[in-house]
Protein backbone atom coordinates (compact mmCIF):
# COMPACT_ATOMS: atom_id res chain seq x y z
CA UNK A 1 0.00 0.00 0.00
CA UNK A 2 2.98 2.59 0.53
CA UNK A 3 4.47 1.97 -2.68
CA UNK A 4 1.19 2.10 -4.28
CA UNK A 5 0.86 6.09 -2.45
CA UNK A 6 4.06 6.85 -3.87
CA UNK A 7 2.81 6.27 -7.61
CA UNK A 8 2.04 8.59 -9.87
CA UNK A 9 -1.74 9.48 -11.06
CA UNK A 10 -2.98 9.63 -14.21
CA UNK A 11 -5.52 12.54 -12.89
CA UNK A 12 -2.54 14.63 -11.55
CA UNK A 13 -0.58 14.03 -14.45
CA UNK A 14 -3.24 15.47 -17.05
CA UNK A 15 -4.45 18.02 -15.15
CA UNK A 16 -2.45 20.63 -17.13
CA UNK A 17 -3.99 19.04 -20.18
CA UNK A 18 -7.51 19.36 -18.58
CA UNK A 19 -6.93 22.98 -17.62
CA UNK A 20 -6.72 23.65 -21.89
CA UNK A 21 -9.53 21.82 -22.75
CA UNK A 22 -13.00 23.87 -23.13
CA UNK A 23 -15.42 21.91 -20.05
CA UNK A 24 -17.85 21.05 -23.07
CA UNK A 25 -14.89 19.49 -24.80
CA UNK A 26 -13.77 17.36 -21.85
CA UNK A 27 -15.31 13.81 -22.73
CA UNK A 28 -13.84 13.84 -26.30
CA UNK A 29 -9.92 14.56 -24.08
CA UNK A 30 -10.90 11.87 -22.16
CA UNK A 31 -11.45 9.68 -25.34
CA UNK A 32 -8.14 10.39 -26.62
CA UNK A 33 -7.20 9.72 -23.74
CA UNK A 34 -8.99 6.05 -23.56
CA UNK A 35 -6.88 5.38 -27.07
CA UNK A 36 -3.69 5.99 -25.32
CA UNK A 37 -4.80 3.79 -23.25
CA UNK A 38 -5.84 0.95 -25.94
CA UNK A 39 -2.05 0.76 -27.03
CA UNK A 40 -0.77 0.75 -23.63
CA UNK A 41 -2.92 -2.30 -23.22
CA UNK A 42 -1.66 -3.59 -26.42
CA UNK A 43 1.67 -3.64 -25.75
CA UNK A 44 1.54 -5.28 -22.12
CA UNK A 45 -0.70 -8.01 -23.86
CA UNK A 46 2.65 -8.68 -26.03
CA UNK A 47 4.82 -8.35 -22.73
CA UNK A 48 2.75 -10.69 -20.83
CA UNK A 49 1.49 -14.20 -22.15
CA UNK A 50 -0.17 -15.12 -19.40
CA UNK A 51 -2.64 -12.38 -19.85
CA UNK A 52 -2.48 -11.43 -23.43
CA UNK A 53 -6.14 -12.13 -23.65
CA UNK A 54 -7.41 -10.39 -20.80
CA UNK A 55 -5.21 -7.04 -21.65
CA UNK A 56 -6.26 -7.67 -25.08
CA UNK A 57 -9.73 -7.53 -23.99
CA UNK A 58 -9.23 -4.27 -21.66
CA UNK A 59 -7.71 -2.82 -25.19
CA UNK A 60 -11.23 -3.56 -26.80
CA UNK A 61 -13.00 -1.71 -24.03
CA UNK A 62 -10.73 1.23 -24.30
CA UNK A 63 -11.69 1.28 -27.85
CA UNK A 64 -15.85 0.91 -27.43
CA UNK A 65 -15.57 3.96 -25.24
CA UNK A 66 -13.92 6.18 -27.41
CA UNK A 67 -16.18 5.40 -29.89
CA UNK A 68 -18.70 5.63 -27.73
CA UNK A 69 -18.12 9.01 -26.56
CA UNK A 70 -17.01 10.26 -30.28
CA UNK A 71 -20.74 9.26 -31.39
CA UNK A 72 -22.02 11.72 -29.17
CA UNK A 73 -20.07 14.62 -30.78
CA UNK A 74 -21.15 15.16 -34.88
CA UNK A 75 -17.86 16.68 -35.54
CA UNK A 76 -15.50 14.80 -32.95
CA UNK A 77 -12.97 14.16 -35.51
CA UNK A 78 -12.59 18.32 -35.41
CA UNK A 79 -12.75 18.66 -31.56
CA UNK A 80 -9.87 16.08 -31.14
CA UNK A 81 -7.46 17.86 -33.66
CA UNK A 82 -7.86 20.87 -31.80
CA UNK A 83 -7.83 19.65 -28.43
CA UNK A 84 -4.50 17.59 -29.73
CA UNK A 85 -3.45 20.78 -31.39
CA UNK A 86 -4.11 22.44 -27.92
CA UNK A 87 -1.94 19.66 -25.93
CA UNK A 88 0.61 18.58 -27.81
CA UNK A 89 2.53 17.33 -24.74
CA UNK A 90 -0.63 14.86 -24.37
CA UNK A 91 1.38 11.51 -26.08
CA UNK A 92 4.69 12.72 -23.96
CA UNK A 93 2.74 13.02 -20.32
CA UNK A 94 1.43 9.29 -21.29
CA UNK A 95 4.28 7.81 -22.08
CA UNK A 96 6.74 9.16 -19.28
CA UNK A 97 4.24 8.60 -16.60
CA UNK A 98 4.52 5.09 -17.23
CA UNK A 99 8.01 4.34 -18.60
CA UNK A 100 10.64 2.77 -16.48
CA UNK A 101 8.38 1.53 -13.95
CA UNK A 102 8.18 -2.37 -13.56
CA UNK A 103 4.78 -3.82 -15.19
CA UNK A 104 2.74 -4.35 -11.57
CA UNK A 105 3.28 -0.58 -11.41
CA UNK A 106 2.08 0.22 -14.13
CA UNK A 107 -1.53 -1.82 -13.65
CA UNK A 108 -1.56 -0.17 -10.64
CA UNK A 109 -1.54 3.72 -11.96
CA UNK A 110 -3.88 2.28 -14.83
CA UNK A 111 -5.61 0.52 -12.13
CA UNK A 112 -6.46 3.80 -10.28
CA UNK A 113 -6.79 5.30 -13.59
CA UNK A 114 -9.63 3.10 -14.52
CA UNK A 115 -11.14 3.73 -10.99
CA UNK A 116 -10.86 7.58 -11.81
CA UNK A 117 -12.34 7.19 -15.56
CA UNK A 118 -15.50 5.56 -13.91
CA UNK A 119 -15.98 8.29 -11.57
CA UNK A 120 -15.14 10.80 -14.15
CA UNK A 121 -18.06 9.50 -16.68
CA UNK A 122 -20.57 9.62 -14.23
CA UNK A 123 -19.83 13.06 -13.31
CA UNK A 124 -19.95 13.99 -16.75
CA UNK A 125 -23.56 11.97 -17.25
CA UNK A 126 -24.94 13.86 -13.91
CA UNK A 127 -24.44 16.63 -15.74
CA UNK A 128 -26.23 15.59 -19.06
CA UNK A 129 -29.66 16.55 -19.53
CA UNK A 130 -29.94 14.21 -22.88
CA UNK A 131 -31.21 10.38 -20.95
CA UNK A 132 -29.72 8.84 -24.50
CA UNK A 133 -26.36 10.47 -23.55
CA UNK A 134 -26.47 9.75 -20.00
CA UNK A 135 -26.92 6.27 -20.69
CA UNK A 136 -23.98 6.11 -23.08
CA UNK A 137 -21.83 7.62 -20.15
CA UNK A 138 -22.71 5.30 -17.45
CA UNK A 139 -22.10 2.36 -20.27
CA UNK A 140 -18.96 4.21 -20.30
CA UNK A 141 -18.17 4.16 -16.60
CA UNK A 142 -19.32 0.18 -16.13
CA UNK A 143 -16.72 -0.50 -19.02
CA UNK A 144 -14.04 1.20 -17.09
CA UNK A 145 -14.89 -0.51 -13.94
CA UNK A 146 -14.16 -3.93 -16.05
CA UNK A 147 -10.76 -3.01 -17.06
CA UNK A 148 -10.18 -2.09 -13.04
CA UNK A 149 -11.25 -5.26 -12.30
CA UNK A 150 -9.04 -7.20 -14.48
CA UNK A 151 -5.28 -5.18 -13.19
CA UNK A 152 -6.50 -5.76 -9.88
CA UNK A 153 -7.53 -9.46 -10.53
CA UNK A 154 -3.71 -9.50 -12.23
CA UNK A 155 -2.03 -8.16 -9.34
CA UNK A 156 -3.57 -10.30 -6.95
CA UNK A 157 -2.11 -13.14 -8.53
CA UNK A 158 1.24 -11.51 -8.03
Amino acid sequence: MEREATLPTIGEALAPVVARTAPEHLPLLVALAERLAAVRYREWAAADAAHAATLRACAEREEDIAIRVERLYPDAAAIEREIRNATPDLDTINRTLFAGRPLADQFRIQARGERLGAATWRAFAKRESDPGRREVLLACAGLEEESAAVLEGILAEA
